[in-house]
């Protein structure tokens, strides 16, 4: 009887690819489970608990972003100083309009661990308002990587 065992991950074998998703006219909720995803690895085979399995994200269009029903009004994201009387709410449609680069990372930060490794995750996330980011020399060879392992 052959015996068989499961593969875990070691932090040093595993090499994190560069992705690129553009979220105009995607909703927020969705893309942010897709992009959770990738953060922990998840679609992966040598998916694993306990090691950082998950690819870098780069989210291009982040202003373009859209959301289902009146949450636009009615979502509030909630930040306290840590004084009394301190607790300042923003709706989510004035976040979008100051910041929308925060409203997915919130997003996304809810759907992770809360632990050690779900920071290093988040730390793995690049989001832009725009379409332009500053790691085009990343991905270009995250893909290369990946067409040289394909062949070979």
């Amino acid at each position: 009887m052959k015996r068989t065992s499961t593969y875990f991950a070691k932090p040093g074998e595993v090499t994190a690819n560069w992705r690129v998703i553009d979220v105009e006219g995607e909703i927020l909720g969705r893309i942010a489970r897709d992009i959770a995803m990738a953060l922990q690895g998840k679609d992966k085979p040598t998916s694993t608990r306990h090691t950082l399995t998950g690819d870098f994200v780069v989210v291009l269009n982040a202003a373009k972003i859209k959301v289902t029903g009146r949450k636009i009004e009615q979502k509030m994201y909630y930040r306290h100083s840590g004084y009394v009387g301190n607790l300042k709410t923003t709706s989510l449609g004035r976040m979008l309009e100051t910041r929308p680069e925060k409203v997915i990372q919130l997003a996304v930060k809810g759907m992770l661990p809360r632990n050690n490794l779900g920071r290093q995750m988040l730390t793995r996330l690049k989001i832009y308002a725009g379409d332009q980011h500053p790691h085009e020399a990343q991905v270009n060879g995250s893909a290369n990587r990946q067409n040289s392992t394909n062949e070979g």
